[in-house]
């Protein structure tokens, strides 16, 4: 029953995505894996949704909405190629594969990324997460507030792009 909601889930995500034409879908290799999304509003703002499974503990979910080169900072110009810089705020939810333990938080984002003059991007990020942990404690339901029960942290993301940015 589990496993054919995600199935359902994933389908539905992936169709939404393909007749929305996204920016950018792939994956981000950290300390789990995930399925990497981001959409473009345009050349300045984005809104990146990862999903996955962090050391395979568990499931995690981030949605940051980030600024592409804030402040006006660039890299210098290439001949082939764009590298940007963004930084984001958003919020997170985890959880363990026994739902016992979930996690809700606020999520952050700083990374780098380079576009390809064809349509790949590789990205390296951080993307700290600060919240509620609320588990069963054995006597009752029981809260912490710290850091992501997965530590997720600094992640490398490779992508199609199917529209380029400016």
């Amino acid at each position: 029953m589990k496993k054919s909601l995600l199935v359902a889930i994933f389908a539905l995500v992936c169709g939404t995505m393909a007749y929305a034409q996204p920016r950018a879908i792939g994956g981000r290799i950290g300390y789990g894996v995930e399925f990497s999304y981001e959409h473009g509003f345009n050349s300045g703002n984005m809104l990146s949704l990862e999903v996955g499974t962090p050391a395979f503990a568990g499931l995690e979910a981030a949605c940051t909405y980030d600024w592409i080169d804030p402040f006006g900072a660039k890299f210098p110009e290439l001949e082939k190629g764009i590298f940007h810089w963004y930084m984001g705020v958003g919020g997170a939810v985890a959880t363990n594969w026994n739902f016992n333990n979930l996690f809700v938080g606020a999520a952050g984002r700083v990374g780098v990324e380079y576009d390809f003059w064809f349509p790949l991007q590789l990205s390296i990020d951080w993307r700290p997460t600060l919240g509620v942990n609320l588990y069963n404690s054995g006597s009752g339901l029981a809260a912490a507030f710290g850091y992501d029960i997965f530590y997720a942290g600094l992640g490398i993301g490779v992508r199609y792009m199917f529209q380029q940015r400016d």
